[in-house]
């Protein structure tokens, strides 16, 4: 193992991790990962918790005593999901009080069949802060048209959000803008703005996916030489984007306020492509202010070879408009490619959020008292 997660950390990225069980929880297996990785955050989503609870261990318990209360299915999972994501926010407590709230921080997703709509999604928010009842959780919006006014209302009410799903740098600076309006109308409301956090999870290797798939299609060499290129070129140009917003003058006042910056998270880390080394979103994404969150795998990879050489994202930023303008010369659509990425993640949320809900109501039944 070499001390590359130490280095990564060093460098001001907040390794976070993308996954949590119940197993991962109650084995220990969450406080070592904080304890010898360095891990400072975790985040959830529907898919994880789908897996989780679907093949995992240690929620047939809690499944008997509410299928013996009778309760929906919805609930059933309310009950299951917020469990679990204030557990690890228990054994995270520490990290969130040593970083003064930056940090030691556990997500958890509004439900993902109302990403289009806003009022819903504000009210689903609060109860899910209510339901976990901790200071260092995230409710996580997704960056659709309809989150964005989400957005402002829930930070507006002092409540910290993990905004996610977002792959366009158009898209990132009306988060950051939504952001903003909303630390202002908590301001106006006399909150205090130091204890709102949040983070933009910017998605990384589905870029790349779908992008190299296109440039397949056109077949020439400037096309292949492009291929892997994409996301690294976008990520980076968020970056750029998130240093213009935290520098100007409508940031000033509120950092004046006590304010916090919105951090960009590298979400979507892990490679999926085999041609690329397992490390590259790690490794090329390095600055100070960021998260990076990880699967466990990406963790482990980066811990055994990860390539970290300081800060992979200053100087970049010609470079990167470079070639995301080379790959939109050769016909590929950088618009249609990243709101093609949003509807198909919303879609993909929705998807196991619905095979979660069939799954659990099937345990529901089968251990439900008989009747007499």
């Amino acid at each position: 193992m070499t001390d590359a997660l130490k280095r990564l950390s060093d460098e001001g990225v907040a390794i976070w991790l993308d996954d949590l069980s119940r197993k991962r929880i109650t084995s220990g297996n969450l406080a070592e990962l904080i304890d010898q990785s360095h891990v400072v955050g975790v985040t959830t989503n529907p898919s994880i918790f789908q897996k989780a609870i679907s093949h995992g261990d240690g929620y047939e318990q809690q499944l008997t005593d509410l299928a013996t209360r009778k309760v929906t299915v919805d609930e059933a999972i309310r009950m299951i999901t917020t469990a679990d994501v204030r557990d690890a926010a228990d054994i995270l407590r520490p990290v969130f009080d040593s970083t003064d709230g930056q940090d030691g921080r556990v997500s958890i997703e509004v439900d993902p069949r109302l990403a289009h709509h806003t009022d819903a999604t504000v009210a689903e928010a609060k109860q899910l802060a209510w339901l976990v009842d901790r200071p260092n959780t995230l409710i996580k919006i997704p960056a659709t048209k309809a989150g964005l006014p989400a957005i402002i209302e829930v930070i507006g009410k002092g409540i910290s959000v993990n905004v996610t799903l977002i792959f366009s740098l158009e898209r990132y600076r009306e988060v950051m803008d939504a952001y903003l309006a909303g630390l202002e109308k908590a301001k106006a409301a006399g909150l205090d703005l130091s204890k709102i956090h949040s983070v933009a999870s910017f998605f990384v290797s589905r870029v790349d996916t779908e992008i190299d798939k296109r440039l397949d299609a056109v077949g020439t060499d400037e096309a292949k030489a492009l291929k892997g290129k994409a996301a690294l070129a976008n990520a980076r140009l968020a970056y750029q984007a998130f240093e213009e917003v935290f520098s100007s003058d409508r940031w000033s006042v509120l950092d004046k306020a006590h304010a916090n910056k919105q951090r960009p998270l590298w979400a979507s880390t892990g490679v999926k492509d085999p041609a690329y080394k397992d490390t590259l979103y790690v490794d090329d994404l390095v600055a100070p202010g960021t998260v990076n969150t990880m699967p466990e795998a990406t963790l482990d990879a980066t811990a055994d070879h990860g390539q970290i050489t300081g800060n992979t994202i200053a100087g970049t930023y010609e470079q990167a408009r470079a070639e995301l303008d080379a790959i939109g010369g050769l016909g590929v659509s950088y618009d249609d490619v990243v709101q093609l990425l949003e509807d198909e993640g919303v879609e993909k949320f929705e998807a196991a959020w619905i095979d979660l809900l069939n799954s659990t109501e099937a345990e529901l039944k089968r251990l439900a008292p008989s009747e007499g």
